[in-house]
């Protein structure tokens, strides 16, 4: 079998023999170049699996050798060596198309990992000499948007979507999976942060190590140290046992940070240490452990704003913000909310073991016709409600139950048999928001928990009893 290639750029020559004595030993062929025209050179007759170059060259920088091979050879991972806590260089590097960099001195640890997330990017890529299949952005013919919607799905993970911004989210997910670099994703909620973050990391070198996700604001301030970073036991009340943190749960895979706004200063600080460190010290640990985490973060809000207010430090925005993934909105990407819809439907469906409930021409058009400012999560859970609601299968306007404002809800029925039978519809979601569980609970024991009995006392149907119980994890 065929050695996989190399290239190292440095003038440093004892930089340049230790580095390739290690990627020698981990079973690679090395092909060296003291310069940016050397590697030029060298690349232009030889095609590479891996290139490490120096920030400081005789005859130019590591950054334009990054922009050269991004340009010119998009299927060679390369990373940077810079100076130890150079933060600003690395960044350059990362946004140049460096799928990681390496600091000085280098740790040998940090470089095998670093190689082997590389090979495993490249043998992922097309072989050598092949370009890479652009990603299809025009439009659907009337004639192939099925086969346009199965192309689409896998590139973007769990997230759906046949509009054009979509395609270009599917492209930059792609892209951005192929880095090492930290990627803050921006989008309103409900537009599918984290979802986007699995993708990225599905599709990554990282793919068969962990994806650990985390809400920043769901965790006690005083406690954020010893989630993140672990604790050794016996080194606070408490602390019965050796806890590894959030990082080392991570290591070798994904850690996401959602919320990341939410994080406290103190913790900000400690975030960047770990950032420019790659390492981690547990609380009662009296050394420093290595961790090998891609760090990906999002937010709703502003943390541009928030710099400039001064409630998020600058330097750790610029670290985590080396590339940002802009979700759009669902009002702007209209031609998607019926689509989505149909998989929403289909899904609850087959999870409720009932006949896929159709929309009415009233219902779609209404739908299409909202601004959905919960995004796709309010969608979802729009036809959660509908499907509970809904009679003879089919979703009405008043199923929707959408917001007044938007013009789209359905006038009040006039007719006073259909206006007891809608009231007596939409009376189980207004008592279930008010009483919650005790109304269904109180029931269920009259009957002996007989669903069929308990929403026949309550007079509701037996779909909608199902999905109040599903909602408030009544088993």
């Amino acid at each position: 079998m065929e050695k996989r290639l190399a290239l190292i750029v440095d003038d440093e020559p004892a930089l340049l023999d230790t580095v390739a004595l290690i990627l020698i030993r981990s079973g690679l062929a090395v092909e060296t170049a003291l310069n940016l025209q050397d590697a030029k050179a060298k690349l232009s007759k030889l095609s590479f699996d891996l290139c490490l170059t120096d920030m400081r060259l005789p005859d130019g920088t590591g950054l334009e050798l990054i922009t050269h091979i991004s340009k010119e050879y998009p299927n060679t991972p390369v990373a940077m060596i810079t100076a130890y806590g150079n933060m600003d260089v690395a960044v350059q590097a990362l946004k140049a198309g460096a799928f990681d960099c390496v600091n000085k001195p280098v740790d040998l640890n940090q470089l095998r990992q670093m190689v082997q997330h590389a090979l495993n990017l490249r043998a992922a890529m097309p072989a050598a000499g092949q370009k890479a299949t652009p990603m299809r952005t025009d439009a659907a013919k009337s004639d192939d948007v099925e086969l346009l919607k199965v192309e689409v799905i896998p590139l973007v993970g769990r997230m759906l979507g046949n509009s054009s911004v979509m395609h270009e989210v599917a492209g930059t997910i792609a892209k951005l999976a192929r880095s090492q670099a930290p990627v803050h994703i921006a989008g309103e909620s409900g537009t599918g942060k984290e979802l986007a973050a699995r993708a990225i990391h599905e599709q990554s070198p990282r793919a068969a190590a962990a994806f650990v996700p985390v809400n920043c604001g769901a965790i006690p301030s005083d406690l954020m140290e010893s989630e993140f970073f672990g604790h050794k036991r016996g080194s606070f009340t408490g602390a019965q046992a050796d806890k590894d943190g959030l990082f080392r749960a991570a290591n070798g895979g994904t850690l996401f940070l959602d919320e990341v706004a939410e994080l406290p200063m103190h913790m900000q600080v400690k975030l960047l240490r770990v950032l420019q460190e790659k390492t981690v010290r547990p609380i009662g640990e009296n050394k420093e452990l290595p961790i090998d985490v891609r760090l990906l973060s999002a937010t709703h809000k502003d943390l541009a704003k928030l710099v400039d207010q001064g409630q998020f430090r600058q330097d750790l925005f610029y670290r985590i913000n080396v590339i940002e993934l802009k979700l759009p909105p669902l009002r702007d990407r209209g031609e998607d909310v019926l689509m989505l819809a149909d998989y929403f439907l289909r899904k609850l469906a087959g999870e409720w073991g009932i006949v896929q409930p159709q929309l009415s021409e009233s219902a779609r058009y209404a739908l299409q016709s909202y601004s959905f400012p919960g995004n796709v999560r309010e969608l979802q859970n729009t036809l959660e409600r509908a499907v509970a609601l809904c009679e003879n299968d089919l979703i009405d306007v008043r199923d929707l139950q959408l917001k007044a404002a938007t013009g789209t809800q359905a006038a009040v029925p006039t007719d006073p048999a259909e206006a007891r039978d809608a009231l007596a519809r939409a009376s189980l979601v207004d008592q279930i928001d008010t009483l919650q569980r005790d109304v269904l609970v109180k029931a269920l024991d009259e009957t002996r928990w007989n669903r069929t009995a308990a929403a026949k006392k309550l007079g509701i149907t037996f779909r909608a009893m199902r999905y109040r119980l599903k909602k408030l994890g009544i088993e």
